[in-house]
């Protein structure tokens, strides 16, 4: 998926908030608000996961498609953008995973 594809499914998306749940699958998940939709892409996660252990190439790569449209939804739930999640990952670039992680803040608690 190209990034123009994943920034028409964000506007996508975007465009359905308000729409008719009962026509419109994303709709209904955005009006059932962000706890549903982290619901919604945790089950999905899982079944690529799943998929991934099983080696079923074809089947995680549909998996990894829900996974992709529900992170969307649920982003925008959230009210963060595409851009965002984007600008993110451009700020990380060329840090070590294991550098960009010691240097988090602990989590509360």
């Amino acid at each position: 998926m190209s990034r123009d594809a994943l920034d028409r499914l964000a506007a996508t998306i975007a465009a359905r908030r308000g729409a008719d749940p009962d026509t419109s699958w994303t709709a209904r998940l955005l009006a059932a608000g962000p706890e549903k939709a982290a619901r919604k892409f945790a089950e999905e996660a899982t079944e690529a996961v799943i998929e991934a252990v099983r080696g079923d190439r074809a089947r995680l790569t549909s998996e990894a498609a829900d996974v992709m449209y529900h992170l969307l939804v649920m982003l925008a739930a959230c009210d963060v953008t595409l851009d965002e999640v984007l600008e993110e990952l451009a700020r990380r670039e060329g840090t070590s995973g294991i550098a960009e992680k010691a240097a988090r803040p602990a989590p509360e608690g």
